[in-house]
């Protein structure tokens, strides 16, 4: 009677799949950042990627007609993704644009705005409807859900789209001071 061997079916796989979450989790990390215009933590996530990675490479290479390992190997690159999005979906970095559509009255929409201390552009514009105005806000990514409750709440029939954004030069900004409130912060010319 044979002994289980423990270490190839169980614990070998769970070192895989655990090394392969936390590579692809970082791999999935890095891409966000370079897309958001972090280079400078891009590579330092690049260098324990490709280490963790190269590591777990060689262990699934020794033991390639196993499919407890590939099963483990597949398993920790999805769950990877999935819990990298997460991750990012958490740290909420960067900048989005909320373009708000309305041709109801923006008045008291661009007051709430305002009041929240969210910097706000309206322009007229023309849609297939007729007359529309056109409500521009950038703002950090963890305040945009703040930004849509008041639309919702003040304008809800109004068209509104978010898209992500790279880098801004001047404006105004929302900023946390001191004690946790808010003010706006004009960043006008730089010296």
């Amino acid at each position: 009677m044979h002994d289980f061997d423990y270490y190839n079916w169980i614990l070998l796989p769970l070192i895989i799949f655990f090394s392969r979450v936390t590579d692809v989790t970082l791999g999935t990390l890095r891409h966000v950042f370079v897309s958001r215009g972090f280079k400078n933590l891009a590579p330092l996530l690049g260098f324990f990627e490709v280490l963790i990675w190269i590591m777990v490479a060689k262990q699934i290479m020794m033991a390639a007609n196993s499919w407890p390992h590939y099963i483990a190997w597949a398993a920790g690159f999805a769950t990877g993704n999935y819990i990298g999005l997460r991750l990012e979906e958490r740290l909420a970095l960067g900048l989005q644009i909320v373009q708000i559509i309305t041709d109801s009255n923006s008045d008291t929409l661009m007051k709430q705005l305002s009041i929240a201390n969210h910097g706000a552009t309206i322009v007229d514009g023309h849609g297939s409807a007729g007359p529309v105005k056109i409500i521009f806000t950038i703002a950090r990514r963890k305040q945009v859900k703040n930004i849509i409750q008041l639309v919702e709440q003040y304008n809800p029939n109004a068209f509104y789209s978010i898209e992500d954004i790279r880098n801004t030069k001047n404006g105004i900004f929302t900023q946390r001071n001191q004690r946790g409130l808010f003010s706006i912060r004009n960043l006008g010319k730089q010296k």
